[in-house]
């Protein structure tokens, strides 16, 4: 299954998707990978693992060297592609770096999603912190997703974000087996979802003291304890998602 977290930059989908991939470790035999495809690049530390490079350096690398002889482009490629994959027992990290400079890296980026999808067949989850925004619609990046959350806080530009994603995935004609909206870093609040395009609820993720104080630590998230107000909820989020 893969699964794409996306939203509003600051809405918590980094959280959001470190906490999936907490609970697929803890209660499932799963081989998770996980893809970091915000420039920001924020998933490794949330996860504790370190990385050297980024499909973001190979795009360029990809620019500027030939490709051997006798190794078509693909195949440099997902050559290249093993290289910055950071591997652990259960859990492998891609990180997808900087966003696109100056000049055309259409096909480039067309292998890019090939090698993607090669990758996660080898993979029982795939999750997925996508960029802020829409742009990993309007590039489909996201167009063979199973199950898409979106996240959104309580504010207008959050909420305004959720219900352009569906609307774009609608123009677009990209379809997700599953759409769930998920309200995040929740203060008890009225909600008021009537704009969110008929979006499924899956869940309400409270404000959580603890992430403050890990944030400030540099702790990563994955280690937030069992008694976390937000993971208690996002647990009921997955087994809803994973059964």
């Amino acid at each position: 299954m893969i699964v794409a977290v996306s939203g509003k930059g600051g809405v918590g989908k980094t959280l959001i998707s470190s906490l999936i991939i907490k609970y697929l470790l803890e209660n499932t035999d799963a081989k998770i990978l996980a893809i970091d495809a915000d420039p920001d690049s924020n998933l490794p530390e949330s996860l504790g693992l370190n990385y050297e490079k980024t499909i973001g350096d190979i795009r360029e690398e990809l620019t500027e060297e030939k490709v051997p002889a006798g190794m078509s482009l693909q195949e440099y490629f997902e050559y290249k592609l093993m290289s910055v994959l950071v591997e652990t027992e259960r859990l492998d990290l891609l990180v997808m770096g900087r966003s696109e400079g100056p000049g055309c890296y259409c096909a480039i980026n067309h292998i890019l999603r090939q090698a993607i999808d090669m990758l996660a067949k080898n993979y029982d989850q795939v999750i997925i912190d996508c960029e802020a925004g829409l742009e990993h619609l309007s590039r489909r990046t996201t167009q063979d997703v199973d199950v898409m959350l979106v996240v959104s806080d309580l504010s207008k530009k959050g909420l305004n974000t959720a219900k352009r994603i569906k609307e774009l995935a609608d123009e677009l004609h990209i379809t997700f087996k599953k759409i769930y909206l998920i309200i995040n870093m929740y203060n008890g609040e009225k909600i008021d979802l009537s704009n969110t395009l008929n979006m499924e609820l899956i869940g309400i993720v409270p404000n959580d003291p603890l992430i403050r104080e890990y944030d400030v630590k540099g702790i990563p998230m994955i280690q937030l304890p069992e008694s976390s107000k937000a993971y208690i909820e996002i647990k009921k989020i997955c087994k809803k998602i994973f059964g």
